[in-house]
């Protein structure tokens, strides 16, 4: 009986070294083919200088931003990027247009052509964490000369939006919040960051993230609602920020510092115009949690898309452009 305790000690000792030191010895090689992320720029991209972060941007719309015009600024969800709203970035500015108005896109860190900064490279919290993208969000308004703006965040964008106009609330008008999320599980978010800061994780995390190539696409399907409807150039267009020098470490970074916000308990300090904007087939963040944050906001209405998935922006561009300017219509 000792003879097998001590072996089954062995096993379980070989197999914590394993644990513990084989990701230490696992080899990460450099990417190839990948290219300064000016390099893939588009001819309407515009690269500023936002708290010491080289952020790529878009602007559609009546000339350069300023303090009097009336101001969209659109934050994309996870693993997209400023071509995320590319059906309706000129539509939204046109319908605009009376009002002088101007639409602005930028790519939150970790995604599309914005600056990945590498881990010494920033002084004090991760620039990929939720409070430095609401710090980042300000800074562009600051940056632009725009005084008060609404945002219009889908997905994760639409954590940083709620985030923003609670820290931020004068300067910001008014919120669309595009398939949010909200209800998030915070002891999993804490787990998950507890595993990637672990020196392991920090080893192989920027291996798993270059999976993203396999399991992105799976996720996108899963974004919409009827996936054949992705065309060739869409998927291109989805796949060209993997092409960005540290694409893969800035992704690692990104989920290194993730964690919950307790969004839900604080929905109440929320007294902008609020739309609430949802496809009836999200199974990213399911229907039935944005009807539940319309419900908890002290001033929000609700749209629900129907035959639409979790970015109605892209697969339902008409219906959510009508939805957008019947709410900025009845804005004071």
């Amino acid at each position: 009986m000792r003879r097998w305790v001590r072996i089954v000690l062995i096993v379980i000792i070989v197999l914590l070294l394993i644990l513990l030191i084989g990701p230490l010895l696992i080899p990460v090689t450099p990417l190839e083919g990948t290219v300064p992320p000016e390099q893939l720029a588009d001819p309407d991209s515009r690269f500023v200088d936002i708290n010491g972060l080289q952020v790529h941007y878009k602007i559609a719309g009546q000339g350069e931003p300023t303090a009097e015009n009336l101001a969209l600024v659109l934050l994309h969800g996870f693993a997209a990027s400023v071509f995320s709203w590319r059906e309706v970035m000129e539509p939204l500015a046109e319908s605009l247009a009376s009002e002088i108005g101007t639409v602005m896109a930028f790519d939150r860190p970790a995604f599309g052509l914005t600056e990945r900064p590498l881990p010494g490279e920033w002084v004090g919290e991760s620039p990929y964490g939720a409070e430095n993208q609401v710090e980042l969000t300000i800074g562009l308004l600051d940056e632009l000369g725009v005084e008060r703006a609404i945002l219009v965040g889908n997905s994760a964008g639409g954590t940083i939006a709620l985030l923003t106009a609670l820290a931020y609330p004068q300067r910001v008008q008014a919120l669309v919040l595009v398939d949010a999320a909200v209800y998030a599980h915070g002891g999993s978010l804490g787990l998950i960051r507890f595993v990637a800061n672990t020196p392991q994780m920090q080893r192989i995390g920027p291996l798993l993230a270059r999976r993203m190539r396999g399991w992105g696409m799976d996720f996108a399907r899963s974004a919409w609602h009827d996936p054949s409807k992705i065309a060739a150039e869409v998927w291109e267009g989805y796949l060209k920020p993997l092409q960005a020098e540290d694409w893969d470490r800035g992704l690692w970074e990104m989920v290194r510092a993730s964690g919950s916000h307790n969004l839900e308990e604080r929905l109440a300090g929320i007294r902008m115009p609020c739309l609430v904007i949802t496809g009836d087939d999200d199974r990213i963040v399911p229907t039935e949690q944005s009807v539940r944050l319309a419900d908890e906001l002290p001033d929000a209405e609700l749209v629900v898309i129907p035959d639409c998935g979790h970015i109605p922006h892209e697969e339902c561009p008409e219906p959510f452009l009508q939805a957008v300017a019947d709410f900025l219509y009845k804005l004071p």
